[in-house]
């Protein structure tokens, strides 16, 4: 396959893997990737995931690029708490969700951070639409309680104020029967102590 043809067969994608590489080419030739990295057209983002070189980066095609790269996963913790500026400050990596074991992949493109929930606990994202493609974001109650699942630390109204999540934030993206509705599918009695002190802690922020 000549670069030109496989430019628009895989024109679609964001980022590509060899599998959708062997979809349209079930005798296409690995090297070709090498070769074509050595001449600037694509790049590698981890291996066997690959981008074209012009591909024009955001926030969303980052978040696409995420989901891609380590399946099942979807944006939650840090990041989607900062996508819904939930959170002041600018997060260091793209954090995501995922049923497998923990990783980090630093990149050219930007740092991929995987943290491991339980498989049943993968729920509570949404599909968002960019350019015609999507990527999974945690709703905000899945990200503020993915974010209490890993740090089991947080307990005490210091550590809440740490946090810095604005009141008028919090009330504005938390629907609270929606997020006990949540915290109810992690069945931990701990988690649940900590998270309704925390619930309780913003509604005395609000005064």
């Amino acid at each position: 396959m000549r670069y030109n043809e496989f430019r628009e067969a895989l024109k679609i994608f964001t980022v590509f893997s060899i599998d959708d590489i062997r979809r349209v080419d079930t005798r296409f030739n690995v090297r070709r990737l090498v070769e074509w990295q050595e001449k600037g057209y694509i790049k590698k983002v981890i291996r066997g995931h690959y981008i074209f070189s012009n591909l024009k980066f955001n926030e969303n095609v980052l978040f696409e690029i995420a989901n891609k790269i380590y399946n099942p996963s979807y944006i939650s913790f840090e990041m989607a708490l900062s996508f819904y500026h939930m959170i002041p400050e600018s997060v260091y990596g793209l954090t995501s969700a995922t049923s497998r074991k923990t990783m980090i992949f630093k990149t050219k493109v930007g740092d991929f951070i995987y943290r491991t929930i339980k498989p049943r606990l993968l729920f509570g994202y949404k599909l968002v639409d960019h350019n015609g493609k999507r990527f999974k974001l945690a709703e905000p109650e899945k990200a503020l309680l993915d974010y209490f699942y890993i740090n089991t630390a947080l307990k005490s109204e210091n550590d809440f104020a740490e946090m810095r999540i604005g009141s008028d934030q919090y009330f504005t993206h938390v629907d609270e029967n929606r997020l006990v509705a949540y915290l109810n599918e992690f069945r931990q009695k701990r988690l649940s102590k900590r998270v309704k002190s925390f619930m309780e802690y913003m509604k005395n922020a609000q005064y």
